[in-house]
This record gives C-alpha cells, sequence and structure tokens, in this order.
C-alpha cells in the first residue's frame, strides 16, 4: 500500500507530461474567399520580421510551411496569388506539485514508515507553452483569407526541435483548404 502512495504524484506527473506532447488547432476563413482560385504562393517578409522568435525558428517554420504547401499542389511565385505570413505567442507555465498530506496522513519521510508527520517536498516543473499562427492573404485585396493557429508544449530538446516544429506546421496546415480536413 505505502508503494502505491508514493508512487501517485509519480504517476500523475507522467500522466501531465505525456499529455503535454499533443497539438490543439483550430483554424478560422473568410466565407467569400474562392480557395480553389489560389495556386501560388509567396512569404510576406514584413509579417514574418515581425514574429518574435530566433532567425533560425522561422527559417525551421518557413521551410515546413513551404513543404506543406508544395505538397497541396502550391509553386512559389514572384507573383503569388497568397502571401504567407506567420507570428508567434508564448507563454511559461509553473507546476507546483505537494507530495505531503500532513498531519496523520501518508507523506514522503517523517518519523519512520506510517502514520504520522509527512515532509512538505513540493516538486516544482515548467514548460512553455507555444502558439503559432499561420496567415494567408490574398495578394490582390490584401486581406487575410485563412488563419491556422497551433498550440502545443515546445520541446527544450534541440534535437527535436525541428521535428516538433514540423509536428506543429503540419497539424495547422491539414486545416487548408477548408474543408479539406476528415
Amino acid at each position: 500500500m505505502k508503494k502505491i502512495i508514493k508512487t501517485l504524484p509519480l504517476l500523475a506527473l507522467f500522466i501531465v507530461v505525456s499529455s503535454c506532447s499533443s497539438i490543439r488547432v483550430a483554424a478560422d476563413y473568410d466565407r467569400e474567399a474562392t480557395f480553389n482560385d489560389y495556386k501560388t504562393f509567396a512569404f510576406f517578409k514584413t509579417g514574418i520580421d515581425k514574429a518574435e522568435i530566433s532567425d533560425l525558428d522561422k527559417r525551421r517554420i518557413l521551410r515546413a510551411i513551404e513543404a506543406e504547401l508544395l505538397a497541396k499542389g502550391f509553386t512559389k511565385s514572384e507573383k503569388p496569388d497568397l502571401l504567407v505570413s506567420l507570428f508567434t505567442k508564448s507563454q511559461q507555465r509553473v507546476d507546483v506539485y505537494n507530495n505531503s498530506w500532513g498531519m496523520n496522513g501518508w507523506g514522503w519521510g517523517g518519523f519512520g514508515p506510517g502514520w504520522g508527520w509527512g515532509w512538505n517536498q513540493p516538486s516544482v516543473s515548467t514548460s512553455t507553452q507555444g502558439h503559432l499562427y499561420i496567415d494567408l492573404i490574398d495578394a490582390d485585396k490584401k486581406e487575410l483569407v485563412w488563419q491556422g493557429m497551433g498550440t502545443g508544449y515546445l520541446s527544450r530538446n534541440m534535437d527535436k526541435k525541428e521535428a516538433r516544429i514540423k509536428e506543429f506546421v503540419t497539424k495547422i496546415m491539414e486545416k487548408y483548404p477548408p474543408g479539406s480536413e476528415q
């Protein structure tokens, strides 16, 4: 019984960490736009320059967007139908877990095994939740026609960073064109 009680906080932490791997996506679009008419794209440098992330991450995101659009049959062009822009937001999340139930409860440590005072040993974890917005702008009208947004936790592991960025972009671009997702 004591082993089960002591492993509950670890199990809860595992569930929280494993649930952080998913990416939530949403999209909004202009219902008047004719998405079948869009065949070419270019990146909107003015908008992309405003994104508050490193140039390396911008290039990773742009390469992933380009790959997704090319896979959908688009062509990169000097005179595009669509301009692609992006912006990002992030927020730090701090979770504090209290591993003690206090007097006459099971706790970590105390004066020996069994009932008694448990030491209050909180554990703290931090994570960064990121938001990536991909905007598709009608190049002639200079109007936003589609926006996809992805929210999820970012990897601190540099080896996994590029794969995580591709995952974000892929999930978001599954929503384009409107009505194409299952």
